[in-house]
């Protein structure tokens, strides 16, 4: 059995690895954890909320049980539990410190969430973590945004999974719910890139792109255990 637990689904990014994960046929379910459930149904998809600060003490499994009517995901606790299953983590979890409010509040976002859900799926069984980070992530980064995203970087490492995808898109373009201002900006003065097909890493990503590379990511072999997954990159992978 192959299993994709997700966090992040309300995002940019994680609306298309939604589609995505439920488009393939290679995954049997699909876990989605987070603050609150999407107005969404499919066979595959399993959705649980609460409060993502204090994942590691959620009732996961009893969670599960009460979507489950006639105890159809039976097969999918006893496979977790007996770690029988395949377990793919994706986090698209992700803020900005406008909508945080602070840097603190952002960090807790963009850093703290991310890294209490890989410990959860790592608990869990998972054995492959892919998560969107940023173009500009570096840990040593005098820019508080990216030095966040680099920190991020360097703990997942410790969790030591047998796979740890790091997806650095350049600026991601699709529908958003909030309004971005300096998004916006950078929109006008960079899409003629992508029209042009010049400076691959640096020019605008779709949203869709970035979720294409990153289930075909998960479902393939890799060499190395750790693997940092440029713009260009993805919009390889996308094709």
């Amino acid at each position: 059995m192959k299993i994709a637990i997700i966090s992040g689904t309300s995002g940019l990014v994680g609306m298309q690895l939604l589609h995505q994960l439920m488009k393939s046929a290679q995954y049997d379910f699909i876990l989605s954890i987070g603050r609150r459930k999407l107005a969404l149904k499919h066979a595959k998809l399993i959705q649980i909320d609460g409060d993502l600060f204090k994942l590691s003490s959620w009732d996961w499994e009893g969670k599960v049980r009460s979507e489950s009517l006639g105890g159809e995901y039976h097969d999918l606790l006893d496979a977790i539990k007996e770690k029988k299953a395949e377990i793919h983590a994706f986090s698209s979890i992700g803020t900005t410190i406008k909508v945080a409010g602070s840097k603190e509040k952002f960090y807790a976002v963009d850093h703290d969430l991310v890294i209490g859900f890989a410990a959860w799926a790592k608990k869990l069984g998972a054995s492959k973590f892919l998560y969107v980070s940023a173009m500009g992530a570096d840990a040593t980064s005098s820019i508080f945004y990216n030095k966040v995203k680099g920190e991020t970087e360097e703990d997942l490492k410790a969790f030591q999974f047998d796979y740890l995808g790091l997806f650095r898109p350049s600026l991601l373009l699709g529908n958003r719910h909030e309004f971005r201002f300096g998004e916006q900006v950078a929109t006008v003065f960079m899409k003629p890139l992508v029209w042009l097909k010049v400076a691959k890493n640096l020019r605008p990503i779709y949203d869709y792109q970035v979720a294409k590379a990153m289930v075909k990511t998960a479902l393939s072999s890799h060499s190395s255990s750790v693997e940092i997954i440029l713009s260009g990159q993805m919009q390889d992978l996308s094709k």
